[in-house]
This record gives structure tokens, sequence and C-alpha cells, in this order.
């Protein structure tokens, strides 16, 4: 009930972070990797103790003149390395500067993608998360179309959408920032990550909804039963999340920790999808909780003064 009661400060809280993440994405833009912006990647590893040092592979990639490379050290014997899309004989080129004077030198992994096949990804990206943010409105107000009172069952999936909203703008916002400071790019485990957290969050969001549909139908019975007068929607929704709030802390609890052993233990291609879904289901968990369901009590209260009005 204290949440609802105090629901303008996790709004404000909320706002905050989605301006922030908004004004980031704005500033810097997002770091695209190579899957949509076109490019190769080589994952070279050398035998123990025989890895050069960062800089000696800057000057044979200079010395190559293939324009810039991103180039991370990966494990103790290893790098990952980021440059322009490469012909076949430029790729072997560059392969073998690599590897001169190292006899363990291996490649680990060699991906490449072409510039309009990257575009095309990011496009159907967007259209993706458009389609399944329609498709989540759908079924949640299919869900609850026998709730009409006090607020319709449309207005349940808006407010699933806006809650859905900011659980995927924080985590664009967060990588936006990290791109910037720290070089992390958005690739396509990146958009994998942001439609697991839609699942995700809308679970959560759903788990609360339906408790406040079965409390406002117990409610209801009791009107009818015992003759007792409607308990406000305001205490229906504040105990409808204090019933599954433990439910909801423990299952998102044991997901992050779970995505924290990932993200340290991992292996590298996964950190960053991993560090992706931390953030968006610790983001879903609190939207679900202190946004969504308060927007309920928030939209009905409005619906009131415009009765009265």
């Amino acid at each position: 009930m204290n949440i609802v009661r105090h629901r303008k400060i996790f709004y404000i809280i909320s706002g905050l972070l989605i301006a922030g993440s908004i004004a980031a994405v704005m500033i810097w833009g997002l770091n695209f990797g190579i899957d949509f912006k076109g490019g190769a990647i080589l994952e070279v590893s050398y035998a123990e103790n025989q890895r050069p040092e960062q800089d000696n592979v800057e000057d044979i990639i200079s010395a190559q003149n293939i324009g810039e490379a991103s180039i991370r050290p990966t494990g103790e014997e290893g790098y990952i390395i980021r440059i322009k899309a490469l012909s076949e004989g430029e790729r072997t080129l560059f392969v073998t500067a690599l590897a001169r004077g190292n006899e363990g030198f291996e490649v680990k992994r060699s991906d490449s993608i072409g510039p309009i096949l990257g575009k095309e990804l990011q496009s159907k990206a967007i259209i993706s998360i458009i389609l399944v943010m329609i498709a989540i409105v759908l079924f949640i107000t299919f869900a609850f179309r026998k709730v009409s009172e006090p607020v319709s069952s449309f207005k349940y999936g808006l407010i699933a959408i806006i809650a859905l909203l900011h659980d995927v703008i924080v985590p664009t916002g967060a990588f936006a920032i990290l791109g910037h400071y720290h070089g992390l790019e958005i690739d396509a485990l990146f958009v994998t990550a942001l439609l697991v957290i839609l699942g995700f969050s809308v679970h959560d969001t759903i788990v609360v909804f339906d408790r406040v549909r079965e409390n406002l139908k117990l409610d209801a019975e009791k009107q009818v039963t015992k003759r007792v007068p409607a308990t406000p929607f305001e205490e229906v929704v504040g105990q409808s999340i204090s019933q599954t709030f433990t439910r909801s802390i423990n299952t998102s609890l044991t997901v992050l920790l779970s995505l924290i052993a990932l993200y340290y233990f991992g292996p590298e291609a996964t950190r960053n999808f991993s560090l992706a879904l931390f953030i968006g289901i610790a983001m879903g968990t609190y939207s679900s909780v202190f946004i969504g369901s308060p927007l309920l009590v928030t939209i009905q209260k409005w619906q009131e003064k415009r009765k009265k009005a």
C-alpha cells in the first residue's frame, strides 16, 4: 500500500532514468557493431606468454592501411579485433601479419557482414520490437476483457506498454553511456536481450495485474453476499502488490544472480548480452511493481476527476 501512496516518488525516479537515457542516446548515440554497420570481427589467440602488447597489434593494423580498428583483450592470451569489411586477400595478409613470429597463433573466430545486410538487420530489429509490443497490448486487452471497472482492459494494455518502454529505454541509454566511455557495442545479441526483457517484464506485470483482477472479483462478491461497501481501488491495488511483491523479487533475484555469474565467468561473446539482460530485468521488476500497478490508480483517479468536471 505504501508503494501506491508514494507512487509519485517512483514516477520521478523513472522519469529521471528515462530522461537521462534519452539524453545519452541523443548526445552520444549508439555504438553499433558490425552486425548493424558492416565490418569484420576476428578473435585471435597466441601461445602462452607470447601475446604481443596491444600497442604492437595497433601498429600492425596501421601498417596494413585498413582503417580504424577496435582491439579488446580477451582472456589471458587473445584479442578481439573489429575492423572494416575485408576482401579475402586483405584478410589473408592481415592474419599473416598478426601471426608473424608467433607459432601458437590461432584464429578462433572470424565473422564478416556487409553494410547493406547490416542496415536490413537494423530495420528488422526495430520492426520486431514494435510488433512484439503491439502483440502484448492485444494479448493483455483480450486477457483482461472482462475487467471494465474502474479501469478498462485496454488501459491495462497501454500501461503495460508504458512499463515496457521504460524497460527498453533504460538499458539502451546505459549502453549509449557505456559505448561512449568503454566502447561497448550494440549487436544482434543486444536486440535479443531486449526481446527477452520484454517477455520477462510483461510476465511480471501480468502477475500483478492478474492479482488486481482477482481481488476486484472477490471484492464484488463480498459486496453482494456480505453487503459491504466497495473497497477503494487504490487499496485493492496496494493489496495486490503486497501479495505478489515477495514472489516478484525472489524470482528476479534468482535470474539476476545467474546473470552475474554469466557476466563474470561466461565467455566474452555473451558478456554484453548478460549485462543488457541484467539491467533490463532489474528495470522490469522495478517497473512492474513500482510503475505499472500504481499507474492503474493514477488513471482511475484521473477518470474520477474528469467525471466530476
